[in-house]
């Protein structure tokens, strides 16, 4: 089963706005760790929208 490329994109573009990692590093990352990376950068939006 092969990862949707929109999906693909979206991940890319939420690491790489938020941690400011090229589109090589982000790539770079198993699959797995990737999606790791946009739930925890999720996780810290949301918190720091509810703070402020």
């Amino acid at each position: 089963m092969t990862y949707a490329t929109d999906r693909l994109h979206e991940e890319i573009a939420y690491v790489a706005y938020h941690f400011h990692w090229s589109m090589d590093e982000i790539l770079d990352l198993e699959h797995h760790d990737r999606r790791r990376y946009t739930g925890e950068i999720a996780s810290l939006v949301t918190r720091a929208g509810a703070e402020g």
